[in-house]
C-alpha cells in the first residue's frame, strides 16, 4: 500500500470518477460529438452556487455529507462524506511532518524534539592597554658635600660644577674670580662656605651633585663646547638634568664605550689623575691578526715620541680570531691605544672602552645614558687615591 501503483489500483475500485466521466463529455462537445448530457456552462444554479447546470450542487459535493445519499451512491467516490481535516492522514504514504535527525553512528533515524537555543551576549571586551609613557629618569638623592670649615678656592669652584680644579686655577690667574666682590689672582686662597664667589661677575652656588654614565657612540667629540659645529657628547645628555655637568676624561671621536659625566670636581680629579692609576679596559679590533711576538713586545713596552709606554695587560679575546685584542691601561694620554698599535704596524679599526674605574656598559645600549646609583658613587669615592 505504500507504493504509488497500489494506491492507484485501490483508488480506481468502484465507479469511474466524475473527472473522467465529464471530461469525456467535454471532449465530445469540443469535437462536435454531443451526447445526451447537458453541456457544461459557467452559470449559477437556483441556489446561487456556481457549478454544473443541474439541481445538484456538484461544486460543493465534498462538503455535503448527504451528497452520496442524494445521488444514490453514484458519486464516483468510495465513501460519501470526506473530512478535509483528516484527508491528508487518510492518504497512504502521507505522513505528518516530523523532525528527523540522523545520527552519524547509525543508519536508523532518531526523532528528537526541537531544542531552544539561548543566545548569549558576549561580555564587554577590555580595551587594549595604552602604551606606556616614557618616564624621564630622575637623579637619585646623592649625599652632597657640606663644608663646615674654610676650603681652597679652586676646590670650592670645582664643587660648584663650573670646571675642574686645574681649570679653576687658570680662571684665578686670568682674574675671572671674585670673592665677596674682591678680585682674587693669588693661588691657595681659602674661602668659607658662606662666602660669595663670582665667575665673570656671575655668582656660583654649590649645586647638587650629578653622576651620569653614557655609552658613547661613534662620531661624537668628547667636549663641552665645539665651535666648529661638530657633534659633541653633551648633545646626548643635555636633557638629563638642569645642572651643568662635564665629561670625566676623554674619548676620541671614533672611540666608543663608557664615559662618565659629573659636576663633582673632586671626584673628577681623582679619577683622571695618572698617579691614581684608575683601570681602563678596551676591546680592540685590528686590521690583521696580532702575532705572538708583537704581543710580547707590546706587553713589555715600546718607545713613543712622548716617552716610553706599556700596557698594564694585553691578551687575545678570541684565540681563533687574533684580530680581537683586550688591553688594560691607566694612562690618559691622547689617542694612546691607537698610537701604541700604530707604532707596531697595526691599524685600529674599532676601539671600545668596556670598563672605567669599576663602571661597565652592561645593560646600557649605545648612545644611551643612566644615573649612577648611590652605591656606585660611594664606591668611587672610597677608591684609594
Amino acid at each position: 500500500m505504500d507504493s504509488r501503483n497500489d494506491w492507484k489500483r485501490v483508488a480506481r475500485t468502484g465507479a469511474p470518477s466524475r473527472s473522467e466521466k465529464y471530461g469525456n463529455e467535454r471532449r465530445e462537445i469540443r469535437d462536435g460529438n454531443s451526447s445526451s448530457r447537458r453541456p457544461y456552462t459557467n452559470s449559477y444554479n437556483a441556489a446561487g452556487n456556481r457549478g454544473y447546470n443541474n439541481d445538484d450542487n456538484y461544486g460543493n459535493r465534498m462538503e455535503d455529507p448527504n451528497y452520496n445519499n442524494d445521488r444514490e451512491g453514484n458519486s464516483g467516490y468510495d465513501s460519501g462524506y470526506i473530512d478535509l481535516s483528516s484527508a491528508v492522514d487518510s492518504v497512504p504514504g502521507k505522513k505528518k511532518r516530523k523532525r528527523i535527525v540522523k545520527e552519524t553512528t547509525g543508519s536508523a533515524p532518531i526523532h528528537k524534539p526541537y531544542q531552544k537555543v539561548v543566545l548569549k551576549r558576549k561580555g564587554l571586551q577590555k580595551p587594549p592597554p595604552l602604551p606606556k609613557k616614557k618616564v624621564k629618569p630622575v637623579a637619585p638623592a646623592y649625599p652632597d658635600v657640606v663644608f663646615d670649615k674654610p676650603i681652597r678656592l679652586n676646590r670650592y669652584i670645582a664643587n660648584t660644577g663650573l670646571c675642574s680644579r686645574r681649570e679653576a686655577d687658570e680662571h684665578i690667574k686670568e682674574g675671572l674670580i671674585k670673592v665677596n666682590g674682591k678680585l682674587i689672582t693669588e693661588m691657595g686662597v681659602k674661602v668659607n662656605p658662606d662666602d660669595e664667589v663670582c665667575y665673570k661677575d656671575k655668582a656660583l652656588s654649590n649645586q647638587r651633585k650629578i653622576y651620569l654614565l653614557l655609552n658613547k657612540p661613534k662620531g661624537f667629540v668628547t667636549s663641552v663646547d665645539e665651535p666648529k659645529g661638530k657633534k659633541i657628547v653633551m648633545d646626548l645628555v643635555r636633557s638629563a638634568c638642569k645642572e651643568r655637568i662635564y665629561p670625566v676624561g676623554r674619548l676620541d671621536k671614533m672611540t666608543t664605550g663608557v664615559l662618565l659625566f659629573t659636576n663633582d670636581g673632586d671626584l673628577s680629579l681623582k679619577l683622571t689623575h695618572p698617579s691614581n692609576r684608575m683601570r681602563k679596559v678596551y676591546q680592540v679590533t685590528l686590521d690583521k691578526p696580532l702575532t705572538e711576538e708583537d704581543l710580547d713586545k707590546l706587553a713589555q713596552g715600546i718607545e713613543l715620541e712622548d716617552g716610553p709606554i706599556a700596557f698594564d695587560s694585553i691578551a687575545y679575546t678570541d684565540f681563533e680570531n687574533k684580530t680581537q685584542i683586550g688591553v688594560e691601561i691607566h694612562s690618559g694620554k691622547n689617542r694612546i691605544v691607537r698610537r701604541i698599535f700604530e707604532s707596531a704596524g697595526y691599524k685600529v679599526i674599532k676601539l671600545d672602552r668596556v670598563y672605567f674605574a669599576g663602571l661597565t656598559r652592561k645593560g646600557l645600549k649605545r648612545g644611551k645614558w643612566r644615573f649612577l646609583s648611590p652605591e656606585e658613587v660611594a664606591f668611587l669615592k672610597m677608591m684609594p687615591s
